[in-house]
């Protein structure tokens, strides 16, 4: 998962996120299909640092920053 509905879709489109709706849920998602090393590496080249990383039961999660 890498963002949310308010997502940039400029930049979901960048990273080929596909939005979508899992059930049960009221908001959208954006997903993509690559390993997060793929991800992070087109983050990258956007101008995104990671800042932070941490592990939430089975997720991780990336902050970064964009100067």
């Amino acid at each position: 998962m890498v963002g949310d509905e308010n997502s940039d879709p400029h930049l979901m489109s960048i990273l080929g996120a596909t939005k979508r709706t899992m059930p049960g849920n009221n908001f959208c998602e954006y997903y993509v299909n690559d390993a997060p090393r793929v991800v992070l590496d087109k983050l990258e080249s956007l101008g995104y640092r990671v800042v932070s990383m941490t592990g939430v039961g089975q997720t991780l999660v990336w902050c970064l920053h964009r100067e």
